[in-house]
């Protein structure tokens, strides 16, 4: 049946990213080409529109096949109404009501403000907080919805004459930027030193200055402030690292362009566009060039370009800078946000501050990506909704302890949080509180229960028992497949494989590398990776000679820990409490098989942060190339992926990039045997990967090409990183399903 025409006089309601983004004034501008009367607004829920005129049926499709380049449509909903009589097309204030839409996420510069921040004849010429309806920052500096100024932290800037002229022309691309100013009525920016006293000189020329002489300055940015020094500077980027107490974790890179980070790595067309994405990541890239101290001993280094006006001038006025663009924090500690507190957290750190008067509301640290995989999600991303198959109740999910976000779920959306960070200081714990307060605030959402991880010792999950609402408890592998079948809407079974470093199981064991039936709400463990010592609990996390030690147990050859790790004081210590089980928990974690392998080969025998031994492995095999599996390198029985074949060829390997190669091949092909097995006895098709070892690019790339060959669906992480970063979306899915499909009795 051919469609309806739209009736002459029409209330429409749009949903979707369509605060903050042109969508008012595009709907103006397309009422004046199809000569309709009516008006448009915001509201809590989105846009509202009254049109009155003949083509409504072509107005309606316009919306949605031709709105501004940072919106999302999500619905378009038309009702008949009647004629009003209006004499022609206005933008009408914001009305309230509750809020059913979402903010924006913040973007680089658009082109044609970045002409103008160059050009000497414009009146913005060189003016550091450029922004239009088409860019800049919405999220961070935002309190409340609607969107409108008197909302976000540009409320104490009233516009000026010539700023209020374009604000209120509808034909202007400034038409309802809220966050719109100039030199004349906008922020300003300041240098200060290390004692709140302001330097002399232009800021940005005397920040540059600063930073060719091997300074450290803190820069303010929009989601809070980066430490930054000159990255060829050997010296400057030692004295950052110990500064802030960053022993070897690599450190970021910020370059004028594409054609200035192809002198440093690989950059192929989709690092390209990446790179130049108005959402400006961090894109980890194979290294070329290495730049001394940045990334030590790792096959990749992250690159980003200039994401905000101030940025952009300082590569301007020097585009053969290389900039370490750190989070400005003091270790471990959440982002530095405001300026006061740069001066206090960072004294000692920073040499000079370069500053402005535009408050920061929300910390959101970068994003990083490798190609379509998520590192961390926060700036540039957040808070973009994940969209569910179906509305259901409103949810709050705590995440868990390391990479820790939040997640609510209202209506049919899930939205999570920035990235948080490890809940293992008052601060960080502080800070995931504000978080939690922040999203259920501007998404106006009261939750009906809250979510968490099953380990009651986290913050997040005592946080949760505190807010006095019904919390579901969700086993953290669980949460882990759980979070790839929402973002991926299945709600059929599926096959889970969780690989990652530890989690509480249902046993009270510490599980990490799991086959699982998973079907909504409910989980099946149908098998597990033997199992390896932790000899002294957590510690042997950081120290991966343990877990080799544990290794050469459980190969029978424990009386060779003492000698081989003759250098480690407690080596001999360690051989007795295997010998006799004293403090040496069982996992079956596949980041502690990781770590053993890396002891075994001695690629690492302490790690300075989480996951460097695996890095480094995966470094060694990647600069080898691929082989063949070992044969005969794994077992499975009782349902159990035994791999001490695969170890004991990693004992006696005379070349270790050989050996790490080996690894990743032979590991790869005893997940894909184990996996098919499963597959076969459940009659299920759809496999979904998940865990912080899907970082791990070979191992990744391994399970991806290899489980279709055996008629199996690879689903993974797409939207979220597939590390404990995307728990939270996991949790609150397993909440909802256990609220409107219980469990059967």
């Amino acid at each position: 049946m051919p469609p309806q025409p739209v009736a002459e006089a029409a209330r429409i309601r749009v949903t979707g990213v369509v605060q903050g983004v042109g969508f008012r004034p595009f709907v103006w501008r397309l009422a004046q080409e199809l000569q309709l009367a009516g008006w448009v607004r915001n509201d809590a829920a989105g846009v509202e529109i009254h049109a009155e005129g003949a083509g409504l049926d072509r107005f309606v499709d316009r919306l949605k096949t031709e709105a501004p380049p940072l919106a999302r449509v999500d619905a378009v909903t038309v009702a008949a109404a009647g004629q009003a009589g209006h004499a022609g097309f206005t933008i009408c204030d914001s009305a309230g009501g509750r809020v059913g839409t979402a903010i924006g996420h913040d973007t680089a510069p658009c082109a044609a403000c970045l002409a103008e921040l160059f050009d000497p004849k414009n009146r913005r010429w060189r003016h550091g907080f450029i922004t239009c309806t088409h860019c800049g920052p919405r999220y961070t500096l935002t309190r409340h919805l609607p969107y409108d100024r008197p909302q976000t932290s540009l409320a104490p800037f009233p516009l000026c004459p010539d700023c209020a002229r374009e604000y209120a022309d509808p034909a202007d691309r400034r038409f309802h930027a809220e966050t719109t100013c100039c030199p004349n009525c906008g922020p300003q920016l300041s240098l200060l030193n290390g004692t709140g006293n302001v330097l002399a000189g232009e800021p940005i020329a005397a920040t540059l200055a600063l930073l060719q002489a091997g300074r450290i300055v803190a820069i303010k940015g929009l989601g809070g402030f980066h430490l930054a020094c000159d990255a060829r500077n050997a010296q400057a980027v030692t004295e950052l690292r110990q500064r802030k107490q960053r022993e070897e974790k690599p450190f970021a890179v910020m370059v004028a362009d594409t054609e200035a980070a192809a002198r440093h790595a690989k950059v192929g067309a989709g690092e390209t566009a990446l790179l130049e994405s108005p959402e400006r990541p961090i894109v980890l890239l194979e290294q070329l060039m290495e730049l001394p101290g940045v990334a030590p001993a790792l096959s990749e280094i992250g690159l980003m370009l200039p994401a905000t006006p101030i940025q952009q001038m300082l590569f301007h006025d020097a585009p053969e800078l290389a900039l370490v663009m750190t989070s400005a924090n003091p270790h471990g500690e959440p982002l530095v946000i405001g300026n006061t507190e740069a001066l206090e957290r960072l004294a000692g750190i920073a040499a000079a501050f370069l500053l402005h008067d535009r408050d920061i509301v929300v910390r959101c640290d970068d994003s990083v990506r490798r190609g379509t995989q998520f590192i961390r999600r926060a700036r540039g991303y957040v808070p973009c909704a994940i969209k569910l198959p179906g509305a259901g109740p409103s949810i709050l999910a705590v995440g868990g302890w390391f990479k820790n976000t939040v997640c609510v779920m209202r209506d049919d959306e899930a939205f999570v949080s920035q990235h948080i960070g490890d809940l293992d200081n008052a601060a960080a714990c502080g800070f995931f509180e504000e978080t939690v307060a922040h999203l259920l605030h501007i998404l106006d959402v009261e939750p009906e229960c809250v979510a968490h991880d099953l380990h009651p010792d986290f913050h997040s999950s005592r946080f949760a028992a505190g807010l006095g609402i019904p919390a579901v408890g969700v086993q953290h592998h669980h949460a882990h497949i759980a979070a790839v079948c929402a973002e991926h809407g299945i709600e059929a079974p599926v096959l889970g494989l969780a690989l990652d470093g530890v989690g509480l199981g249902n046993d009270g064991s510490a599980w990490g590398g799991e086959l699982l039936r998973v079907d909504g709400a409910q989980c099946e463990r149908l098998g597990h990776l033997a199992p390896l010592g932790l000899p002294g609990g957590d510690v042997a996390a950081r120290e991966p000679w343990r877990m080799a030690a544990a290794a050469l147990h459980v190969l029978g050859r424990g009386d060779e820990i003492a000698q081989r790790f003759a250098a480690e004081p407690a080596a001999a210590t360690v051989a007795t409490m295997l010998a006799r089980g004293l403090n040496c928990p069982p996992t079956s974690s596949a980041g502690r098989l990781f770590d053993a392998a890396a002891g075994l080969l001695d690629v690492r025998r302490r790690a300075n942060f989480e996951g460097q031994a695996a890095m480094l492995l995966e470094g060694l095999a990647a600069r080898h190339g691929p082989l063949a599996p070992l044969a005969g390198g794994w077992q499975i029985v009782d349902d159990q992926l035994d791999l001490r074949p695969l170890l004991a060829a990693l004992v006696e390997a005379p070349d270790r990039q050989v050996a790490a190669a080996l690894f990743h091949a032979t590991l790869t092909a005893a997940l894909v045997d184990w996996v098919v097995r499963a597959a076969q006895r459940c009659g299920i098709t759809t496999v979904a990967v998940a865990g912080g070892c899907l970082l791990n690019r070979l191992l990744a790339t391994g399970l991806r090409e290899a489980l279709p060959r055996h008629g199996l669906r690879f689903v993974t992480a797409q939207r979220l990183p597939p590390n404990d970063g995307g728990l939270s979306l996991g949790q609150a899915w397993v909440a909802r399903l256990t609220r409107t499909r219980p469990a059967c009795p």
